[in-house]
């Protein structure tokens, strides 16, 4: 345990001396906050149409527009795939740097074990994540202040954002782990995670079984209920699964460089 805190405070500290924490912060939060606009306007136009529409047809009121699937369910689905481009940037050093670097080799041979090494990077990297989507609770807050929205569906739906950037991290650092060129790791990464966020989409072109088992692997199937407001065992132990076998994988890959040595 000891061994592991220490790793991680280590790659919190790297993410914080550099500019990598701060760059990928400032770029998710301009991108979130100018979609969060845009989406508010959009449903602001589209309630203006509604009571304009109203009153010509005198129907004695407005229609009722939904603000948490018209506002809040597109800004956690366009946010999520935003996570998918910018993860592979945040896991890409993590071991590839140690490799480029010649780190890994001391790591190698250190009294710090191979899952010790692992969870501490993993942790350290889920933590800057777990902030910087804190810091997206602002625009539910102004949403708050001048809306009525159900703040059940945005609870859930922070959970299932963790989830799943914690499913995204696992196969970053899985991608991270297999070259020493933070570049091929970023694209390595992204290629994975894109391949799993449309998997669903081959299900239409399959027979019956592949499509359950190809549905079942997808991102996007097990998320709906996250931002519906329902909590399903069956998808967070989706999303604990495949984080722990991308996990386990990784230390495969890790201790087969240890047995080379």
């Amino acid at each position: 345990m000891r061994n592991m805190i220490a790793v991680y405070n280590k790659e919190m500290r790297s993410y914080f001396v550099s500019p990598v924490a701060y760059v990928i912060a400032g770029v998710f939060l301009f991108l979130s906050g100018y979609l969060f606009r845009n989406i508010l306007m959009q449903f602001n136009y589209w309630s203006l149409q509604f009571a304009q529409r109203s009153q010509m047809m005198q129907m004695g009121g407005m229609p009722t527009l939904n603000l948490n699937e018209m506002v809040i369910t597109q800004f956690f689905a366009v946010t999520d795939f935003i996570w998918l481009l910018i993860v592979p940037m945040l896991t890409m050093r993590l071991f590839a740097e140690e490799k480029k670097t010649g780190t890994m080799e001391l790591l190698m041979t250190s009294p710090v074990s191979t899952v010790e090494l692992l969870l501490g990077k993993y942790l350290a990297c889920l933590s800057l994540y777990a902030m910087i989507v804190a810091m997206t609770l602002v625009y539910h807050i102004i949403l708050t202040v001048y809306g009525s929205p159900d703040w059940g569906p945005i609870a859930t739906g922070y959970v299932g954002y963790l989830l799943l950037g914690g499913a995204f991290i696992s196969v970053g650092i899985l991608a991270s782990s297999l070259t020493e060129n933070q570049i091929v790791a970023v694209l390595l990464g992204f290629g994975m995670l894109l391949l799993l966020w449309l998997i669903d989409w081959s299900a239409s072109f399959a027979g019956p079984t592949a499509a359950r088992i190809l549905r079942y692997l997808s991102f996007i199937e097990h998320l709906q209920g996250f931002q519906r407001g329902v909590i399903d065992t069956k998808n967070v132990v989706f999303y604990l699964s495949f984080i722990f076998f991308s996990l386990f994988l990784t230390t495969r890959v890790i201790e087969s460089r240890r047995w080379r040595r």
